[in-house]
This record gives structure tokens, C-alpha cells and sequence, in this order.
């Protein structure tokens, strides 16, 4: 497995779209820092970016790879290696070059402007791990969509669509549903709803941390509410590791049912 995963690293990491991934981060981090004189708005500014930007990235990366890389899989599956194996190799090789590139494309500026030396660093260092865990989580999905449908065009298709769902529908289903039964004590269903969605639970993880409560929304309210912060970061983290190793378990049973 460390063969494979060092193979799909190295060959990621040599792809130009990681290159340009690593350096949209880059420009990006540089221009928010130069227009905003205090760190902590930029860190809120690239909240609202990576927790909508890293999942789209990480879903069209997982199934480009998968498609593209088809003929090296096969050629690894006439090996006497196991399934599980090579497809957990590929998904854990191009999760950590993505997530390598965000950390150093993010990292760089921050570093030079001096935000280290300052408090707002713990901010941007969770910003940045939550970041990894969409790379991972969405990666991951992605990698079941493109197992499940041998057609390109479905694949694409069904993760565009999925992240669609979890990025946009989600919410404003979510909200029309608070709006139609506010007579009726919802607290614990919003919870349950945003456990649900990664990018929801990505967004409170971080205004937990920020301690921005005007920026909080209903649900983050109410995970502060319940839970306070120390116990609601927890929680948020628990379910974000749930999202990582659920997805990594779907495709160790898929890959080793699946008829190649």
C-alpha cells in the first residue's frame, strides 16, 4: 500500500492542475492578506472559499484520477495484491497531494506575513485542517461514485450533482424545512442535518473557533447552545473523522465485491 501511495503522490504532485490547485491558493492567500490589514477577516474570507472550493476540487480530482488512472489499476489488479489495497493506496496518494498543495499554497503567505507570531495562527491552523478533511472526505465519495458507474459521463455527472446537493441544495432544502415547521422545536433535527453534510459542519467548526456568534447561523447556535465550544469543536471533529473513515470503508467493500 505505501508503494501505491507513494506512486499516486509523486504522480500528482508532477500533474500541472496540482500545480495551478497549489497556486490559486497561493495568489489567493497573498491578495486577502494585502487587502485586509487584520488576519482574522482573512481567515473568515477563505472559510466561505475552501468550504465550498475544496470539496468541487477534491470530487473532480477523485474521479478524474480514478478514470484516468484505469489501465494502471488493471494492470495492478493482475498482481497478487489485494483490492482494497491498490484503491486505498490511490485515494490516500491523491488526498494528501491536495491536501499538501492547499497547506503550502495557504501556509506560505500567512508565514511571511508574520500571523505565526500572532494568536490568529489556532484559527488558521483549524481552518487549514478542516480544509484537509473535505480534501479526504470529498476524495472519498468521489472514489465510491466512480467505482459504482464504469460510464465517465455518468460518474462525472453523479459527483457534480453530489457535491451540488451538499454545497447548495442541502442548505436551502434545509432552510425551507426550519421555515415550514418553526412552530415545532427543531433544535435537535438541525443538529442531526448538519452532522449530515460535511460542509455545513465544516463552516460551524470553524465559527466555533472563531467565536463569531453573529456569523454562527441557526445551527451554529444551537451546536453552542448544546454542546458550548470546547464540546461542540469535539463533536464537530468526531464527525469529520466519521466522514473520512466511512467513505475509506465503502471502498474497501466495494472494490473487493466489484467485478473488474
Amino acid at each position: 500500500m505505501f508503494k501505491i501511495i507513494k506512486y499516486s503522490f509523486y504522480d500528482l504532485m508532477r500533474s500541472r492542475w496540482n500545480y495551478v490547485y497549489f497556486l490559486f491558493y497561493l495568489a489567493l492567500g497573498f491578495v486577502l492578506l494585502f487587502l485586509n490589514n487584520d488576519v482574522s477577516k482573512a481567515v473568515i474570507t477563505l472559510m466561505n472559499i475552501i468550504v465550498v472550493l475544496t470539496p468541487l476540487i477534491g470530487t473532480i480530482f477523485g474521479v478524474m484520477y480514478y478514470y484516468n488512472s484505469r489501465e494502471f489499476t488493471e494492470l495492478l489488479l493482475a498482481q497478487p495484491i489485494r483490492r482494497s489495497t491498490i484503491f486505498i493506496g490511490q485515494y490516500l496518494g491523491l488526498s494528501l497531494s491536495l491536501s499538501i498543495s492547499l497547506v503550502l499554497g495557504l501556509g506560505i503567505p500567512f508565514i511571511l506575513y508574520g500571523a505565526i507570531q500572532t494568536t490568529v495562527i489556532f484559527n488558521f491552523l483549524s481552518l487549514l485542517l478542516t480544509g484537509m478533511f473535505l480534501s479526504f472526505i470529498f476524495v472519498g465519495i468521489s472514489f465510491i461514485i466512480a467505482l459504482k458507474n464504469e460510464n465517465k459521463i455518468k460518474g462525472f455527472g453523479f459527483a457534480i450533482v453530489m457535491w451540488l446537493l451538499l454545497a447548495i441544495i442541502y442548505d436551502g432544502l434545509f432552510l425551507i424545512t426550519l421555515l415550514v415547521f418553526d412552530e415545532y422545536p427543531l433544535d435537535k433535527f438541525s443538529l442531526i442535518a448538519t452532522v449530515f453534510n460535511p460542509i455545513d459542519l465544516s463552516r460551524i467548526l470553524i465559527l466555533l473557533k472563531l467565536d463569531i456568534s453573529a456569523l454562527m447561523g441557526y445551527t451554529g447556535a444551537v451546536f453552542e447552545k448544546y454542546f458550548g465550544t470546547q464540546l461542540g469543536l469535539f463533536l464537530s471533529y468526531l464527525s469529520l473523522i466519521l466522514w473520512v473513515v466511512l467513505p475509506a470503508w465503502a471502498i474497501v467493500k466495494i472494490s473487493e465485491s466489484k467485478d473488474f
